[in-house]
């Protein structure tokens, strides 16, 4: 038995797609668990620049089978072109599949998903508008339309025309918008069924008979723990389980079957949409991390907010993932600091030290970071392969790190190329 599992640590966008990319070669499955094409996974090779968003990372070097589980949201629309603009790159996609109980976002989830928004105005959660919600809601609620639906017109029928006498009301009581067309979506996403029923497959059987013939099994993750709909900023989060127990009723894999769960977190920290950000840095320092960083959603293109590395809710993070190895991408980006501060803690408005992160959001807001504050360095390090190599102050501040949250680094990035990484011990 070999499964690895791949997790963001922060709140998304701290490089996962570059791991499971490098993990993915020597893997003979990798699967997507949660999720929908709200996530962003860029993966560079030499020049090129790959963007992801439904498909797994995998999907550019693994030799074996690339699998959307049952746990993520699919976009029918989003995955034909994704699977299109990988062929006309000459890439083949003749081994990626879909789990046939993946629920299929409708438009009735994008426009209920960006009505809202606009209705919160200045209390917008901050979503993507891609309908990810509404439709974990209907996945929730019993009423929604999976992958295999689309196989059976009667069923798909049936259940569209219950969910558009539902929603049709919302949108032009609630909202004053107008109604949706039942024949115009119905022979849509009949047409969606024709395009994509090669691939829509058991992905439970064939996974867990993989793990148990000793297959290698890549599990990665969109999002991260800090937008957990449990764990995260509640309610400023996204709407499914990012965390490795997410692997579970995600993939339909048991929990005893989980080896290695690898937590990715960046050297610093950034965050997009709206929600609590204690170590936020609103200013210069951070304008100059973003710039340098390249820190903008490869989902949305918009500004991701940048502050230094949160220790606190990292180690929150890393004890609900039960991490046994760590990754550090972006050390690159820390390179020319006189000083790094690293969030050791939080002081509540009455003076009081909080070494624990918080459930309370509205705490949370409140909450300032306490900081320790270490030497930085000037050196360029994207070409650097050696740990013993990087300066000293950039081994002083992994050593900090791994000192704070009693977990091993055994992979620092430091620049976005495949290839541009520290690896310190081998997982296989």
């Amino acid at each position: 038995m070999s499964t690895y599992v791949v997790v963001g640590l922060q709140f998304g966008d701290e490089g996962k797609g570059k791991i499971t990319d490098v993990l993915s070669a020597k893997s003979d499955y990798v699967v997507r668990y949660q999720g929908g094409h709200n996530a962003g996974h860029t993966v560079y090779v030499g020049e090129d620049k790959f963007v992801l968003h439904l498909l797994p990372s995998g999907v550019l070097q693994s030799q074996g089978k690339c699998i959307i589980g049952s746990g993520v949201v699919v976009y029918p629309q989003s995955f034909l072109d994704e699977v299109a603009s990988l062929e006309s790159r000459g890439i083949t996609t003749e081994h990626i599949f879909i789990d046939r109980r993946a629920h299929i976002i409708m438009p009735y989830h994008v426009l209920l998903d960006t009505y809202r928004e606009e209705a919160a105005g200045k209390d917008s959660i901050g979503t993507t508008k891609r309908g990810i919600g509404p439709c974990y809601e209907d996945k929730v609620a019993r009423v929604g339309i999976r992958a295999i639906d689309l196989l059976n017109p009667e069923v798909l029928k049936e259940k569209l025309e219950i969910n558009l006498k539902i929603k049709n009301t919302l949108f032009e009581k609630l909202f004053d918008k107008p109604a949706l067309d039942f024949e115009e979506i119905y022979t849509q996403y009949l047409a969606y069924g024709e395009q994509i029923k090669h691939r829509i497959i058991d992905a439970v059987v064939e996974v867990n008979d993989a793990i148990d013939a000793n297959k290698t099994v890549l599990f990665e993750g969109a999002q991260a723990l800090m937008l957990d709909i449990d764990y995260g900023t509640y309610p400023y989060v996204t709407s499914s389980s990012p965390s490795t127990g997410g692997v579970c009723v995600g993939a339909g894999v048991a929990p005893t079957k989980l080896q290695n769960l690898i937590g990715v977190s960046k050297a610093y920290c950034t965050r997009v949409g709206n929600g609590p950000f204690p170590t936020e840095l609103d200013n210069e320092i951070g304008e100059h991390i973003r710039k340098i960083g390249h820190e903008f959603g490869a989902s949305t293109g918009r500004p991701r907010r940048c502050g230094w590395i949160d220790l606190v809710a990292l180690r929150h993070a890393c004890r609900i993932n039960g991490i046994t190895h760590l990754v550090i991408t972006k050390l690159d980006v820390l390179s020319g600091f006189e000083k790094i501060k690293v969030c050791t803690a939080y002081q509540t408005e009455d003076g009081e030290i909080k070494k624990n992160f918080t459930a309370s959001t509205t705490k949370l807001e409140q909450y300032k970071p306490v900081y320790e504050e270490l030497d930085g360095w000037n050196e360029d390090i994207c070409g650097i392969n050696l740990f013993n190599e990087l300066p000293q102050k950039a081994q002083d501040y992994i050593h900090f790190i791994e000192e704070y949250l009693g977990i091993e680094v055994y992979l620092v990035s430091v620049g976005p190329d495949r290839s541009q990484n520290i690896i310190r011990k081998e997982l296989f």
